[in-house]
């Protein structure tokens, strides 16, 4: 696949992972509020004072490093990086993953864009996923669990656009498609528009949240219930629901950025096209 095979996208993509988890890990570090259930990071608790959410998270990144430092090993030793390996190995599995990702970035924030934000929603994809997938480990809690780690997300992704939006076509054009465009109508449609934009960091994170601590709870409870054969089928479940949420969450972000990146253009087009 030659789009990861580029040495600048993954040093992008490993620089952003870094990032990232940086951001949150400073953005999440409150007190757990939500953690009830045993789990080994409870065990580290009690002996440092970080929240289990947050060193959940931190194993979440050290994953993801891992994997990709042996993604990286892997694709150094190959001569022909278009040709995949045989049957299914890390590399294959991460390129079709992001082959489908890229993909997506293409069509729906452009191809000029595309590529541009392609790292960005490729890492927050990575630290959602396996975030999501710890929770169906017993023992672990998954980090998305807790409402300071989505809303951290949400936040991320907020800043992430706001700021290539206000980049792309300067703060005060930016905030001037809030008015839409007819002027007469600026009054009402701009506190409206500024308050749909600002709760969406609060939307991505209470429904990421509220997704991953329903499936959570109701596989605990199960478990408990009926501890065989019952709680494998719910382990299905809650694979789909955090792959769904994960790629609703990327998707959402990639709409965001499409917006805040090109709707400046679409809406000159338009206004040319009446003129004309």
């Amino acid at each position: 696949m030659a789009i990861l095979s580029k040495n600048s996208s993954f040093k992008m993509f490993f620089a952003l992972v870094h990032l990232v988890f940086s951001v949150i890990c400073m953005t999440v570090f409150t007190d757990d509020l939500f953690a009830s259930e045993f789990s080994f990071f409870s065990l580290i608790v009690e002996h440092v004072r970080i929240p289990e959410h947050t060193l959940a998270l931190g194993f979440v990144a050290i994953i993801i490093i891992v994997l990709s430092a042996l993604y990286r090993i892997k694709l150094s030793s190959v001569k022909n990086k278009v040709i995949p390996d045989q049957g299914l190995t890390l590399r294959n599995t991460i390129e079709v993953f992001g082959e489908f990702l890229y993909e997506k970035c293409v069509s729906i924030i452009g191809e000029k864009d595309g590529p541009k934000h392609f790292p960005f929603v490729l890492a927050i994809f990575m630290i959602i996923l396996f975030s999501n997938l710890l929770g169906l480990i017993p023992g672990f809690l998954p980090p998305t669990s807790n409402f300071n780690t989505t809303f951290a997300l949400g936040l991320l992704s907020f800043c992430y656009y706001t700021f290539y939006g206000m980049k792309t076509h300067g703060v005060i054009n930016y905030f001037k498609h809030f008015m839409g465009p007819l002027w007469y109508m600026a009054v009402l449609l701009f506190p409206i528009e500024l308050v749909s934009d600002v709760i969406r960091p609060l939307t991505l994170g209470v429904r990421l949240y509220g997704n991953l601590f329903g499936d959570h709870l109701v596989l605990g409870l199960f478990t408990q219930l009926v501890p065989l054969v019952v709680p494998v089928i719910f382990l299905f479940f809650g694979l789909l629901v955090s792959f769904v949420q994960t790629f609703v969450f990327c998707v959402l972000t990639m709409v965001y950025i499409s917006l805040a990146v090109s709707s400046h253009h679409e809406e000159e087009d338009s206004n040319h096209a009446h003129e004309n």
